[in-house]
């Protein structure tokens, strides 16, 4: 298989655009205070784009689908395997050897037809419309597993001030991170990343990924939506196995490379 621009394994059907037709679809959330019919519409022309659609991208791609975001892309590479199914809830068992993306694709559009949904079986880092895909979005929601991705994600979103919600998990433990505009970033609380790092093996309670990717929906939707208090400058950590949740405040680091002085190339402030 020729990773790219994908539609193989899982054969995702053509998108219907219904979200305007069913307005009851939304009943339920346009009665929350502070939430509305424009909080919607908002919703409705929106573009998030998830990188990683494992355990937690998963789970935060079926609520932003759910709530009544437009636009999704989708961009994950490689196959469903065996030991994914613990928590990748949009996957399926006779799914294992198919493109992840195009599994996650197919769920999501029976689920959430009125969705615009667009995958990529690809590498971030081999991604050359990355940067554009990044500017496009409206909000990006990381959740990749290994630094090396989440620093250039985190490098894009600076320069074209697109509003990031950073998810990660391990076992029963989960921290989250919101990126806006003139806020710290990724590399100002998390200097040290390992740039090899790659947690293949790693233990993964599946509720805990599912709450991670719930958080980071939630984020999303807050800051498109504009409602609520999105969790800026805050990062959020938590372990389920004593339910034990901190919210701590984060500074910006005035030796940032990345946000403590202007990016090359940065786009200007979003209107």
């Amino acid at each position: 298989m020729e990773r790219g621009m994908i539609a193989t394994r899982c054969d995702p059907r053509p998108v219907v655009r219904t979200g305007r037709d069913r307005p009851g679809r939304f009943d339920r959330q346009l009665g929350i205070p502070g939430f509305g019919p424009a909080a919607q519409e908002r919703l409705l022309r929106a573009t998030v784009l998830v990188a990683g659609i494992g355990g937690v991208g998963g789970a935060a791609a079926t609520y932003l689908g759910a709530a009544g975001v437009g636009r999704l892309v989708l961009v994950h590479p490689g196959v469903l395997e065996e030991p994914d199914l613990n928590r990748q809830t949009l996957m399926r068992p006779e799914w294992i050897g198919g493109s992840r993306v195009a599994c996650a694709e197919q769920t999501l559009r029976a689920h959430h037809p009125g969705v615009e949904i667009v995958g990529y079986d690809r590498e971030l880092a081999e991604l050359p419309e990355l940067g554009s895909l990044v500017a496009e979005a409206d909000v990006v929601v990381d959740a990749r597993h290994n630094f090396p991705d989440r620093y250039l994600l985190n490098d894009l979103c600076v320069a074209t001030r697109t509003p990031a919600v950073i998810a990660a998990m391990n076992a029963t433990e989960g921290n989250l991170l919101v990126v806006e505009p003139g806020s710290p970033c990724l590399r100002c609380v998390f200097t040290e990343g390992d740039p090899a790092w790659q947690p293949l093996g790693f233990t993964v309670l599946g509720a805990v990924s599912g709450l991670a990717g719930c958080l980071a929906a939630t984020e999303a939707i807050k800051i498109i939506a504009g409602f609520g208090e999105p969790a800026s400058g805050r990062l959020l950590q938590y372990d389920l196995w004593d339910l034990d949740f901190r919210s701590l405040r984060v500074r910006p680091d005035p030796t940032c490379p990345t946000c403590a002085r202007p990016v090359p190339g940065a786009a200007e402030p979003r209107s």
